[in-house]
């Protein structure tokens, strides 16, 4: 049986000026990316939401959406009207990808959002997106200009507990990484939690999300995407805290490098070159991102393909940007639309 086409997305922060992360996600498009996906952190980064109706309006195809929000720095009729709104103006052409919230709560002094508030949240703003009923804070509310509107909520998470989270309420999941064992143990805890709860496991759609560098000089590669590392480690911190690194409930595969990590500062959140990644090894930056030439970068996209991914969702934060666009739309991408 052929396996089915793979989906790409671009992720990008919005850094200033948005007219360049308009024109990436334009040349996105052209390379045949049918997501383009931005970093939500109002703080650290330009607000997404208003970017994303300059990208929808200069792209024919491409859906758009966070990578990921949360349900703390907005309420969530603010959410789900934004939402609406741009797909009324563009043709449903938005995704919700939502997690506990890392860098949007604490960099404002919140703690992350408990599981129970992001259930609640997923369904919410999903609903309301939709033109249906659901209760904020207790009351009922419902948006009544929404007309055939649809919202794919997708979910980040790593641990136990949120990847069953996932597997109940979610349209898709988020994993950010890209190594094979990982992921293959990830997706089927998200798919058994489905089945659990008496959904269809297929229906859940699996997105890949990870630095992606075409280069033959791999230790160049490897520099420019060690941050990614760096950022995952910081997810994983938190899993370690909760569960203890010895618990089972995750795998050392994940846990074990962090060991000699000392913290983390959201100033060099998510960009090349950050101080704070010093301690992530050379195995770790190869096993989580997709680095080398074209042909590697093929093979490694082929093997996540076979586990039931879906969508692989390219990290574009380095120096070759363009290049790494560019490289995927002449080669990779075609080698995965079959």
């Amino acid at each position: 049986m052929p396996s089915a086409p793979m989906d790409f997305g671009l992720v990008l922060q919005t850094d200033p000026p948005a007219s360049e992360v308009v024109g990436l996600m334009r040349r996105a498009e052209r390379n045949g990316f049918r997501y383009g996906w931005t970093f939500d952190s109002a703080v650290l980064w330009q607000e997404p939401f208003v970017i994303y109706s300059r990208i929808l309006e200069h792209t024919d195809r491409m859906i758009v959406g966070p990578m990921v929000t949360n349900p703390g720095t907005r309420t969530w009729e603010v959410t789900a009207s934004t939402f609406a709104t741009l797909n009324d103006m563009y043709g449903n052409r938005t995704v919700c990808g939502i997690g506990r919230g890392d860098s949007a709560m604490r960099v404002a002094g919140r703690r992350p959002n408990t599981l129970a508030r992001l259930g609640e949240a997923m369904d919410v703003i999903r609903d309301l997106a939709e033109g249906r009923e659901a209760k904020v804070d207790g009351q009922t509310v419902r948006i009544p200009w929404v007309r055939d509107g649809r919202l794919p909520v997708w979910m980040a998470a790593y641990g136990p507990r949120a990847l069953a989270l996932a597997g109940a309420k979610a349209d898709g999941f988020i994993l950010q990484l890209a190594d094979p064992f990982l992921t293959e143990w990830m997706i089927r805890a998200v798919r058994d939690a489905a089945s659990d709860a008496g959904r269809d496991p297929a229906e859940v759609k699996i997105c890949v999300a990870a630095p992606a560098y075409v280069s033959d000089d791999l230790a160049h590669a490897r520099d420019q995407c060690r941050w990614f590392g760096g950022m995952v480690g910081n997810h994983v911190a938190d899993l370690v805290t909760k569960y203890g690194a010895d618990s089972g409930f995750v795998p050392a595969e994940l846990t074990s490098y962090i060991e000699q990590r000392q913290g983390y500062d959201y100033a060099h959140h998510g960009r090349a070159g950050n101080p704070d990644t010093a301690f992530v090894p050379d195995d770790i930056v190869d096993r989580f991102c997709l680095l080398g030439p074209v042909e590697a970068h093929i093979g490694k996209l082929r093997a996540l393909r076979a586990l039931g991914v879906d969508q692989f969702a390219l990290y574009d934060m380095h120096d070759a940007r363009e290049a790494t666009i560019d490289a995927y739309g002449e080669s990779v991408i075609p080698a995965l639309s079959s």
